[in-house]
């Protein structure tokens, strides 16, 4: 996918997301996850999944736990109560976002020429 800008605004509701049906994940398996769906257009970078995942952790949506996976401490994320109530909320917001967009880019041509001065 060519467009950085439209992914920025979506990792927070993709995150929440994926762990609201898997429970608990770590970093590189979000990110896998997301280029699988997404049919390899998707791909979250370190830069870009990690400050999500330290923000939504300071918002209290998201807890931690360490474990150590072939001799390597691998952190799992998971979300809090409040966590799954906000990814209900963000993935209906995203929803109905994405459904008005689609109505813009559909819009017949004709009726945006009416509009011209």
């Amino acid at each position: 996918m060519s467009s950085q800008e439209f992914i920025k605004g979506t990792i927070k509701t993709l995150v929440l997301k994926l762990l609201s049906e898997k429970k608990r994940m770590y970093g590189y398996e979000i990110s896998s996850r997301v280029k699988e769906l997404s049919g390899n257009e998707i791909e979250l970078t370190y830069g870009a999944l990690y400050p999500v995942l330290y923000k939504l952790e300071s918002e209290g949506l998201l807890t931690t736990e360490s474990e150590l996976v072939d001799n390597r401490a691998r952190k799992y994320y998971s979300l809090t109560k409040k966590g799954n109530e906000v990814a209900k909320v963000k993935v209906s917001e995203l929803e109905k976002f994405l459904d008005t967009i689609k109505n813009i880019l559909k819009a017949p041509r004709a009726s945006f020429e009416s509009w011209a001065v």
